[in-house]
């Protein structure tokens, strides 16, 4: 996972919501903040680690509890607050997410529920007419991306050997699938979905752009600049599409998608 010391997605949110004072009364684990981006109202948020957090399954960024709820009330304000604006905050979800918080508590307290939350304010968020854009600058793992991001019109990502996306992490999917980690990485070498890396992850059509920065833990003004751009370019594409996630099908790699979808379709 993204090291506390790293906190890529703090320093990511810090460089772009600048001068914006964070929003009080939520998890010290999560930053929200309203600013402007390429002439829009935006809100950036994004989970961060919090080694004090009192759930100690969620103390080195994992979504939980805490973080799920907290992203939904996050998220239900923009909505409520804009709802009769014909122009409508954009969400940029700032990602470095290691994983859900796996533990006994989370899971008799319904972490099912708490990331579902998440899940569900964003896409009502997206089909009310806000923006949402997913910023993938560390890992992007499990639940935790479902939960923050991956309800987006659009994804970027950073390129970096650390941005990774999967369902599980390296060690647990070889424990799962009875190999090792260097048998996983072969398999995935030949099976996209089952690969880390951004490549194959974009040849599934998931990715809008990936971007080439020069320090991806510590942004520079270069950096920062060069994905302000990509954000903008992704309003804009955002404002002429429709609301779903169609734009996601179509890739080579996603062919079988589409036609069970064709075949529910006919059938349903």
């Amino acid at each position: 996972m993204s090291t506390v010391q790293e906190q890529r997605g703090l320093h990511w949110f810090q460089a772009l919501a600048g001068d914006a004072r964070p929003q009080q009364g939520l998890p010290a684990s999560l930053r929200v903040a309203d600013g402007e981006l390429a002439g829009q109202a935006v809100r950036y948020l994004a989970v961060i680690a919090d080694a004090d957090n009192p759930f100690p399954r969620a103390r080195n960024g994992e979504v939980g509890l805490l973080e799920g709820w907290g992203l939904a009330q996050a998220v239900d304000e923009a909505i409520e607050a804009d709802r009769d604006q014909v122009h409508k905050r954009a969400l940029i979800a700032i990602v470095d997410v290691p994983s859900q918080a796996y533990g006994r508590r989370e899971e008799a307290y319904g972490i099912h529920q708490a990331l579902a939350g998440a899940v569900d304010a964003y896409a009502r968020a997206r089909l009310a007419g806000h923006a949402v854009i997913g910023l993938l600058v560390g890992k992007a793992m499990s639940g935790a991306f479902l939960a923050h991001g991956y309800q987006a019109n659009r994804l970027i990502a950073l390129r970096d050997a650390g941005v990774m996306v999967h369902a599980m992490g390296k060690a647990a999917a070889a424990r799962i699938t009875l190999r090792s980690v260097d048998e996983l990485e072969a398999l995935a070498a030949t099976v996209p979905p089952m690969a880390y890396d951004l490549d194959n992850y974009a040849s599934l059509g998931m990715l809008s752009e990936v971007l080439d920065v020069e320090q991806v833990t510590q942004p520079s003004g270069a950096d920062l600049a060069r994905v302000q751009d990509a954000l903008g370019r992704a309003l804009a594409d955002i404002a002429g599409s429709p609301r779903d996630l169609s734009n996601r099908l179509g890739a080579a790699n996603r062919a079988a998608s589409s036609q069970v979808r064709e075949l529910l379709r006919a059938q349903w």
